[in-house]
């Protein structure tokens, strides 16, 4: 047999056990293209509650899962602030009871975190896996401790942290902004926080390479596989500029343009505090996975494309 017929055959009949249903990636997975013989498997709280460690074991030991992917997360970043406990019993532990399972049944995880566990009082300066965390906000601090709960609990997991996610479903900045721009003819958007806007559908083709990797590598432990990664879109940009950029693109489809107003993190209290720099290196994930950021534009076109494409269809 040759090493292709030999990778090939490890491919055949992966079961992808993803924690997650109607979030932005969850969704993003269920849609994305995999190689033959495999199924993406989502479920949610109405399925299992990451919160149940018993119902999570379960469910892991007896879904024939042959990795899994934890896309569950409580991600409203102002309301943790007033609900900690509901926010790190998702976060930090939903995350341990996904990890443990995993071990137990031996089986890799791949765990989303996110660009927050960092402070961003490095002007300029672009994240790598191995810069200390500070998290400013309830949110990042519940993520930060389901980092640590998942390294704790099994060494067969890779972390992908990521930023700004949009995409054609869920509560994001671009559906957002679609959304406000029809009723604000003037609007006032940030412009001192600086990230990359990472599109769902990316998110979700990366972790697929991920795991074609991870389950066709003989020893994916020694070739440096598991471990923090980091993958956002592959450019830096303020939620200022993304609003143009989005607008921009939606005129093609006769959107309308409010007027729009730079203006600081001080003009616009929240509850939750951000980093003003969560952009993120993520040269290693292409060292080790060879893994790239599509360009940043087309990915929010496909996007505005088909959120305005929806919308005429739903108008006729």
């Amino acid at each position: 047999m040759t090493k292709i017929e030999t990778i090939e055959n490890r491919a055949a009949s992966q079961t992808l056990l993803v924690f997650g249903h109607r979030g932005q990636v969850a969704t993003a997975l269920r849609e994305a293209v995999v190689p033959a013989g495999w199924t993406v498997r989502t479920v949610g709280r109405d399925h299992v509650d990451i919160v149940d460690r018993a119902a999570v074991a379960a469910m892991v030991r007896e879904s024939g899962a042959t990795l899994v992917i934890n896309a569950a997360a409580y991600t409203a970043v102002d309301r943790a602030e007033s609900e900690p406990d509901l926010a790190f019993a998702v976060n930090r532990d939903g995350a341990a009871h996904v990890a443990e399972a995993c071990a137990a049944a031996g089986v890799p995880l791949i765990h989303l975190s996110t660009d927050y566990v960092f402070d961003g009082k490095s002007a300029g300066h672009a994240y790598r896996e191995t810069d200390p965390i500070n998290p400013l906000s309830c949110y990042g601090v519940s993520k930060a401790a389901g980092e640590q709960a998942v390294r704790a609990a099994t060494d067969h997991h890779a972390i992908v942290r990521t930023s700004w996610v949009y995409g054609p479903h869920g509560h994001n900045f671009v559906r957002t902004m679609l959304s406000v721009g029809e009723e604000r003819p003037e609007m006032g958007i940030v412009d001192d926080q600086t990230g990359c806007p990472t599109s769902a559908a990316d998110i979700a083709d990366a972790l697929v390479t991920m795991a074609l990797r991870i389950l066709t590598e003989p020893a994916p432990a020694e070739a440096g596989l598991f471990g923090t990664f980091h993958f956002t879109g592959s450019t830096r940009m303020t939620w200022y500029g993304l609003a143009s950029a989005v607008f921009s693109l939606a005129a093609r489809h006769g959107r309308g343009t409010p007027g729009l107003r730079p203006i600081a993190s001080l003009d616009y209290p929240t509850p939750a505090v951000r980093p003003l720099n969560s952009v993120l290196d993520c040269s290693r994930l292409l060292s080790v996975y060879g893994i790239a950021s599509p360009p940043w534009r087309h990915s929010l076109e496909l996007c505005i494309d088909r959120l305005c494409e929806a919308k005429m269809e739903v108008a006729a």
